[in-house]
């Protein structure tokens, strides 16, 4: 079950268990399941003792003693998070072996598992250190030395008592030696006691009839000594008024020189420092020189250039024209051969007609004759229609007396012109060896399929070379009709068989 468990102010909670390596000291935090914790006092407590010591002679003496120990709050290790990093769970393993309340707290665990009370088993260790450690060192000096040197002997029990607490995370915080007493059987301080009650009395008597012969002596002297002072004062006053004089004039004399030494510098100082701006000067219109140099310079050649940029472009717009000049020829050119296909094409059927009418009418004269002329003409007239169906529609007829009129060679020839100088790409294509090894063919449209499958790459090499675009070429209904005509010309054959 999750609780958040929060300490008291003089209150320490330490968590052991799940993501926990040894111990986290904190003053709050989230205890997850399978985790323990326990609230442990940093009070500190007084541990008050009436230790019995020998001396280096081998005297026995009582030594009353008060020390003031308690957690040392302040020798915190990684377990010294805020309260915000305490309560998140990111910090569960940081806890720190150098931390003194995690020491303090294993030490309170250790007297849980022994079944006895914290307070009291922390007591007989702090008590059985400082009176060890005072024995030891007690041991070693002589009473001499213990009265003698008291503050020493305080700093040294208080250093040897802390080196042993630190490891369980205990701290003196106050220690207080009392004075020594005899133990039980002995009278050694009460001899000492008696002793120099004695001495006392006999010194004060002797004291007292010393001071009163140098009251009446030392009041003579005083008297003398006034007089001789007074006098003595009057002359060191008078040396002095004149030493005075002197040290004044000397220093007087001194600031005069000074004064004059620092004018001298001072114009020193001005003359360099105007030489040292009139050489800036000069570097920096040397600078400004150079740069205006530089600066005409790169204006110089950018004019160049710029120059060189406008001849380049000159020549790539005249080259620009030359090319549209050129296409615009081109599209004139087609566009005349194509008003003369267009008329050859009418006067043809014209002249047609003309003759099957003239025929008509000299039907007496060679009836025989002119009949198989408008034959003729009419098969021709079906060959014209065949040939527009085959080439997908008047566009593709006009495309072909084009190509019998030979306006795409005039094209090609103007297209030579266009690119000659150049490198321009070269296709090459074959139609087969019908010139040769079909010489004795009797096929008739053999030379008009060579023609068809000349046109494409004809008319794709005069697109990238010349980046003209002819009318568009449908090869689809191109393949159409030249099926149709193979079609056509095996049914002639079989009807020939």
């Amino acid at each position: 079950m999750l609780r958040y468990k929060v300490s008291g102010p003089d209150e320490y909670l330490a968590i052991t268990g799940w993501r926990v390596r040894t111990v986290k000291i904190t003053k709050s935090s989230l205890v997850w399941p399978f985790q323990r914790y326990s609230r442990f006092s940093v009070q500190p407590h007084d541990y008050a003792m009436d230790l019995q010591a020998m001396t280096k002679e081998k005297l026995q003496f009582s030594l009353p003693v008060v020390f003031t120990v308690g957690p040392d709050v302040n020798a915190r290790g990684a377990n010294s998070s805020s309260e915000a990093e305490a309560a998140n769970e990111g910090t569960a393993g940081r806890e720190d072996n150098g931390d003194a309340l995690m020491k303090y707290a294993m030490l309170l665990a250790g007297s849980d598992d022994k079944k006895t009370d914290a307070r009291a088993h922390v007591a007989s260790i702090v008590k059985g250190i400082i009176e060890g450690e005072t024995r030891v060192l007690v041991s070693s000096m002589t009473m001499e030395e213990i009265f003698t040197e008291r503050e020493m002997f305080k700093k040294r029990i208080f250093r040897n008592i802390q080196g042993e607490l630190d490891q369980f995370g205990l701290k003196i915080y106050n220690s207080n030696v009392k004075e020594l007493k005899d133990a039980p059987g002995s009278v050694y301080f009460a001899s000492l006691s008696r002793k120099a009650h004695e001495g006392a009395t006999n010194q004060a008597r002797i004291d007292v009839a010393e001071a009163q012969l140098r009251g009446n002596v030392g009041e003579a002297k005083r008297k003398g000594e006034q007089e001789r002072e007074i006098a003595k004062i009057q002359a060191d006053t008078a040396v002095q008024k004149t030493e005075r004089d002197i040290e004044r004039a000397a220093a007087e004399a001194r600031l005069m020189t000074q004064q004059t030494h620092l004018t001298r510098d001072v114009d020193v100082t001005r003359v360099e420092a105007q030489r040292a701006l009139e050489s800036k000067d000069e570097d920096l219109k040397k600078q400004v020189e150079i740069k205006r140099a530089a600066a005409e310079m790169e204006r110089l050649r950018a004019k160049d250039v710029v120059q060189a940029t406008i001849a380049r472009e000159s020549k790539q717009q005249a080259a620009d024209a030359a090319a549209y000049e050129v296409t615009a020829n081109a599209r004139a050119n087609q566009e005349a051969n194509q008003r003369l296909a267009d008329a050859d094409a009418y006067k043809t059927r014209v002249g047609a007609e003309a003759e099957n009418y003239a025929a008509q009418q000299s039907a007496d004269a060679g009836a025989f004759r002119q009949l198989k002329e408008a034959e003729g003409i009419s098969a021709m007239a079906d060959a014209y229609a065949k040939l527009a169906g085959a080439f997908g529609g008047p566009a593709g007829l006009l495309q072909y007396m084009m190509i019998e009129k030979g306006t795409y060679v005039e094209l090609a020839k103007a297209n030579a012109d266009a690119i000659r100088g150049l490198q321009p790409k070269i296709s090459v294509w074959n139609t087969g060896a019908s010139g040769a090894g079909e010489a004795g063919s009797s096929d008739p449209t053999a030379a008009m399929r060579n023609v068809y499958q000349m046109l494409p790459p004809l008319m794709t090499t005069i697109n990238e070379q010349t980046g003209i675009t002819l009318p568009e070429w449908q090869f689809g209904k191109l393949n159409a009709g030249m099926q149709a005509m193979n079609q056509s010309n095996v049914n002639g054959h079989k009807a020939a068989n």
